[in-house]
């Protein structure tokens, strides 16, 4: 198996005969354009069919304008895929009133199995991208000036509802100076790195004038004052631009994100922490149980669990939206936020200060930010999650043509929910909804927004009639040797994922592929609580030897290792990162003040092990 369309052909064989259909025809048309269009059929061309299919499924038919590029030879239905899309929809494209969900999954699964397999982007496509970045903060400057005081006083009331009891908490421990500064693993704008972070010499006037200096917040205490010497505080105008990078997302397009520096990641750590903590546990927008006894909220972080279960129960009731919007986290302007925040002065001030006020961007230059914050900033996803919440209250406020309190709020949180920019909301005020969100400058993706028919998708859960439909993705390039580490274990999860779909013949070809002696040779039956590279199975795992010193079954196999790039740190920096306020629990590393950082390799190791 040494190309993409290979394994294709392979997955549409078995899922035709799930469904009882052949794909004969739809294997000769993927070779065709493959070797005339390249992998980009696959991995663009594809996917967007699977969209114009998801949107037909939402009208109940098949318009005339879907299926672009692809041959029909009677009717609206394309002759690709026509042996699914016939058990799907009539021959006049109107959608079945029993159509099969075999089918549904089969076609989805088909078409977007490499849809977000990770390959650079062309030069074009990212500049692009870039360019789009660059054109939707300029957007967003504009827009914030044209919404209107009366819908800014509107936000400001319902932003305070939902969220004074957090805010007047959080503001009090930024007054009282309450805050505890963290390091993340990832890179800096002043490429600091590992345990170098610690030892951190830039910082800005602007956290100073908040009240976040240095002193208090970096040296491990005043004894140490003698450091000052060597801090270079800089004002606004000399404070270093987040820089702007592409990380690979798709082959249609790049992920854009931006590197903070150091200290403004170290306050905005500072904030996160307790902010999302105070959310999850808020009387109001934190954690409850519905009446079906499931833990929800309408603000999520960490668990995306909600999001589909409410998307199952949409799909089957038609009671809720699920939208999605497009640029989320780029569209959130500063105004938005100093509106949100607009009763908090001390909250608001850090917030400010410890956001980033340019850019680096490539092929534009340093340019000024209209927007809050770039992905990449660490308050990025909670303000924005809560800049949307506040915006779906006031469409709910709207379609209730009433001014909402908070005893309003409680009895609508049970049908809404808000993790990043995935929405769900009542599909009875889902235009009152939309028309706010857009009212306050956001874009909702209607290609991926769903209200009308029984297909709903959220938080990585998609659903038609109540259910799952969710395809597998195949993430990584198919790995030539074993020295292709990270390709070899996105390839062990791919066939673990298609094990428990049901989809047994592909996944027995691929037990061949890693079984090989190029790849990993040694392919254990284990649990899924195994440390090993194995295969997860219904059937009992059978062992190989016994430990001589617990007695417990081992089996031969790969356990994946990461390697810590080396990082040693010494003097005050070390003192501070093992005295740091608020840790409770030990470093799971002891050689944490030896190496740190994200790992700058992963490799694998062969091992006895338990296969539990």
């Amino acid at each position: 198996m040494k190309s993409l369309n290979t394994l294709w052909m392979i997955l549409a064989n078995e899922l035709a005969g799930t469904c009882h259909t052949s794909a004969t025809v739809d294997v000769k048309i993927v070779n065709s354009r493959v070797e005339n269009e390249g992998d980009s059929f696959l991995t663009i061309t594809l996917p967007n069919f699977a969209k114009d299919f998801e949107r037909s499924l939402e009208l109940g038919k098949v318009d005339s304008g879907a299926f672009a590029g692809f041959k029909r030879k009677r009717g609206p239905l394309p002759l690709f895929l026509g042996g699914f899309l016939r058990q799907v929809f009539d021959t006049e494209g109107l959608l079945l009133d029993v159509p099969s969900i075999d089918c549904i999954f089969a076609i989805r699964q088909l078409c977007y199995v490499f849809g977000k397999i990770e390959r650079p982007t062309s030069e074009g496509r990212t500049n692009r991208a870039i360019g789009g970045y660059v054109e939707t903060d300029r957007m967003v400057g504009a827009h914030a000036s044209n919404i209107s005081e009366e819908s800014r006083e509107e936000f400001r009331r319902m932003a305070a509802l939902l969220y004074r009891d957090v805010f007047t908490e959080m503001d009090e421990l930024v007054y009282n100076g309450d805050i505890v500064g963290h390091h993340g693993p990832g890179a800096t704008a002043d490429k600091l790195v590992g345990n170098n972070k610690w030892q951190q010499s830039d910082w800005t006037a602007r956290l100073d004038r908040a009240g976040i200096s240095y002193g208090d917040h970096v040296l491990p205490n005043w004894r140490y004052y003698d450091q000052l010497d060597h801090v270079t505080i800089r004002e606004p105008e000399d404070e270093l631009p987040v820089k702007v990078i592409t990380v690979p997302k798709t082959l249609k397009t790049p992920r854009i994100i931006a590197i903070e520096p150091v200290c403004m990641q170290f306050v905005q750590q500072a904030l996160l922490r307790p902010l999302v903590e105070l959310l999850e546990k808020d009387s109001l927008v934190g954690a409850f149980s519905t009446e079906q006894g499931i833990s929800s909220s309408l603000l999520g972080f960490t668990d995306q669990d909600p999001n589909r279960e409410l998307a199952r129960e949409g799909s089957e009731t038609n009671n809720l939206a699920t939208l999605d919007l497009s640029e989320a986290s780029d569209r959130v302007s500063i105004q938005h936020v100093e509106d949100l925040l607009s009763l908090w002065p001390h909250f608001l001030e850090a917030v400010m200060a410890c956001r980033s006020t340019k850019a680096e961007v490539p092929g534009w230059g340093v340019i000024p930010l209209s927007k809050f914050a770039s992905m990449g900033s660490a308050l990025c996803f909670p303000f924005e999650a809560m800049t949307f919440l506040t915006c779906v209250m006031l469409g709910l406020q709207d379609a209730a043509c009433s001014t909402f309190t908070r005893r309003d709020i409680m009895s609508v949180r049970a049908h809404v929910r808000v993790y990043g920019d995935d929405i769900i909301v009542p599909a009875d005020s889902v235009y009152h909804v939309i028309s706010r969100l857009e009212s306050f400058g956001f874009k909702v993706n209607s290609g991926k927004s769903f209200w009308n028919g029984k297909f709903r998708e959220s938080c990585g859960g998609d659903y038609y009639d109540g259910e799952w439909v969710t395809p597998i993705r195949f993430r990584q390039d198919i790995p030539a040797s074993r020295d292709d580490a990270r390709q070899v274990i996105s390839l062990v999860s791919f066939r673990n994922q298609l094990y428990y779909a049901g989809l047994w013949k592909t996944t027995a070809i691929l037990d061949e592929l890693i079984k090989s002696k190029s790849l990993l040779g040694h392919f254990p039956l284990v649990e899924d609580t195994s440390p090993l590279l194995g295969r997860h199975s219904f059937l009992p795992y059978q062992a190989e030897k016994t430990s001589r010193q617990t007695h417990s079954p081992l089996v031969k196999g790969w356990v994946v290792r990461s390697i810590i790039p080396p990082s040693p740190l010494d003097g005050w920096g070390a003192l501070r990162k093992v005295l740091s306020p608020g840790r409770e629990t030990p470093f799971e590393d002891p050689r944490h003040l030896e190496r740190q950082g994200r790992p700058d390799a992963v490799g694998m190791k062969l091992r006895w092990m338990t296969p539990y």
